[in-house]
């Protein structure tokens, strides 16, 4: 080891830790030697005494509870409906490992931390709001999951788009990641399926709406974004009916609907 700088020593001994962490560890502190603080690129010798303090990772502390208020439309005991406000990012990630709606739910309903992530069954873009529908308990959503996919509960999507759109009618495009910015949505040949029905006779200063419907496509909200070629985003929201809300809540009780896989009579 002696001769070799710091941070590639260190990456020796941690082969687990990645060199870019181990080095913004020294950078930020986290490492002495002989009881000083260290630089990245000085050379190790024979006989010192290195000390490291490992820092937990973001993603390590990302699911802690946090009192963020959340708008709740509706609550029993097996479901409860959110309304998301635009900025809220729904679950931990890149850039954003804390202030979201999962903390949110985890210092609301702290027994969800038993549950995949958190009872969230269903997810909106941080610049989207809507009503997001989160379980309880484990068959509630397993029976949510299951309904999402037969498309027993319906999700409608409103968009805004900065251009005009000449014609009604249904846009139909596979919708993925973009090839080179990867935190964006773009029509790929790979993409999945997606629909969505423009209204021109709906546009106003210089702004179309557009709806993306669950229909024949598994991601509607980024179809509603795609309307018009070339047009920009402006906004969008999610909207569950207020049917489908009460139908959840009241074929929860009882041991029918989405809990029992029954249907409610």
């Amino acid at each position: 080891m002696a001769g070799l700088r710091l941070d590639q020593a260190l990456a020796r001994l941690l082969p687990e830790e990645s060199r870019s962490r181990l080095a913004r560890l020294i950078e930020e502190g986290h490492v002495q030697v002989d009881g000083e603080p260290a630089e990245v690129r000085r050379k190790v010798r024979s006989g010192e005494a290195v000390e490291l303090w490992l820092a937990p990772r973001p993603a390590d502390t990302a699911h802690a509870p946090e009192a963020i208020d959340l708008a709740i439309v509706h609550e029993d005991e097996h479901l409860l409906v959110v309304d998301k406000p635009a900025g809220l990012v729904v679950h931990p990630g890149s850039g954003n490992w804390e202030g979201t709606m999962l903390n949110a739910l985890l210092h609301h309903v702290p027994a969800v931390r038993e549950l995949p992530r958190a009872g969230i069954v269903h997810r909106l873009d941080k610049d989207t709001s809507g009503l997001l529908v989160v379980a309880k308990t484990e068959p509630a959503q397993l029976a949510l999951v299951r309904q999402l996919q037969a498309r027993t509960v319906k999700r409608t999507y409103l968009a805004l788009a900065r251009g005009r759109v000449e014609r009604d009618g249904t846009v139909e495009a596979p919708i993925g990641r973009h090839p080179v910015h990867r935190t964006r949505m773009a029509v790929v040949a790979s993409g999945k399926p997606a629909v969505a029905y423009p209204n021109s006779g709906e546009s106003w200063d210089g702004a179309t709406r557009a709806w993306g419907g669950d229909g024949a496509g598994v991601d509607p909200a980024a179809a509603a974004r795609w309307v018009a070629a070339g047009a920009r985003y402006v906004g969008g929201c999610c909207r569950v009916g207020a049917t489908d809300i009460a139908r959840l809540a009241a074929t929860m009780q009882g041991g029918s609907g989405p809990v029992s896989g029954r249907s409610p009579g």
